[in-house]
């Protein structure tokens, strides 16, 4: 008989990743998880995106319809999934137990970008304090994955966040914007991002807003965001957004 695996923790997982640790499984089919604290870290800076062209256009003319937090399982599921240019992930069992468990109590999100009512690509993570972990992101169609980011990059920074943290740099991420520090001007970013969510009471704890961009927040206010839900903005409103930075 198969022994039981054990789940992950959700408190040990938001814990590690605020001293810059990670879960990682050697294949999508493997029960254990190590941990992960990367010499050289992979961060995109929110004010140094990338913004081309042609993703400019693409995200004006609203080729995708990109949503937030609509389908998270469905989003960790398509990127655990093996595919032609990558046959196995680090996403297992028990990271996508405990991402979808974190999900639930509001620390996890993701970014949908839908063809029609295809999902096509996306993106997930942890929001914790004013820092947001990038953990995966999939592409099953032309762009879609930078549609992904190029959204995420404007959400955070209309939410207040200050450290977009991706891990392990790649020539993908390197076309966007991202760069790679040491571990130890990595954790000098990190620890003022969430000390705001740790160690805190609870009347006195400060987090960024990952849904401000929902209530129309403008990056100029000078309040906080407006109760009402006005929906997501128009492509050419964060393409404008973007450029403001790019």
């Amino acid at each position: 008989m198969r022994p039981r695996v054990t789940p992950l923790d959700p408190n040990l997982v938001l814990g590690a990743y605020s001293v810059g640790v990670f879960p990682m499984a050697d294949g999508r089919d493997i029960d254990d998880v190590y941990w992960v604290e990367p010499n050289d870290r992979a961060i995109l800076p929110l004010d140094g995106f990338h913004l081309s062209k042609s993703l400019r256009k693409t995200i004006a003319a609203e080729r995708y319809r990109v949503t937030a937090d609509r389908a998270f399982p469905d989003i960790l599921r398509l990127c655990a999934e093996s595919a032609e240019d990558r046959p196995d992930t680090w996403i297992n069992g028990p990271i996508e137990q405990v991402f979808n468990t974190l999900h639930t109590l509001g620390f996890a999100h993701s970014i949908e970008v839908w063809d029609g009512e295809t999902l096509v690509g996306g993106l997930y993570g942890l929001a914790l304090g004013h820092a947001f972990f990038g953990e995966s992101m999939v592409s099953r169609a032309r762009d879609a994955s930078k549609v992904a980011i190029a959204w995420l990059v404007a959400r955070l920074r209309v939410g207040g966040f200050s450290l977009l943290d991706c891990q392990f740099m790649t020539d993908h991420l390197a076309s966007l914007g991202a760069v790679e520090i040491s571990r130890a001007d990595y954790l000098a970013l990190l620890s003022p991002a969430v000390s705001s969510a740790i160690g805190s009471s609870a009347s006195s704890v400060s987090v960024a807003d990952f849904f401000a961009l929902d209530r129309g927040f403008a990056l100029d206010s000078a309040g906080p965001p407006p109760e009402t839900d006005s929906g997501p903005p128009s492509g050419k409103v964060i393409a404008q957004l973007l450029t403001q930075t790019s």
